[in-house]
């Protein structure tokens, strides 16, 4: 895991928000979001993060990390 536990529920918790906000900014230009489109770019955000989290940090055929321990 790229991130620790804890570290990435502090991310996934301000994505909440961060979502909530870009919803209200994007109106000032004129786009408007309907909550479904909202949750679904919320949900795309969410998996995205959570993509990167669990990837591997390298392709060692051998299991071998090359990070320092």
């Amino acid at each position: 895991m790229r991130i620790s536990g804890g570290a990435l529920l502090v991310v996934l918790a301000m994505l909440v928000p961060f979502i909530v906000e870009l919803r209200t900014a994007l109106s000032w230009f004129g786009i408007e979001l309907t909550l479904l489109e909202t949750a679904v770019l919320g949900s795309a955000t969410v998996l995205a993060v959570l993509a990167w989290a669990v990837w591997p940090l390298d392709d060692d055929t051998n299991g071998e990390s090359s990070r320092p321990s």
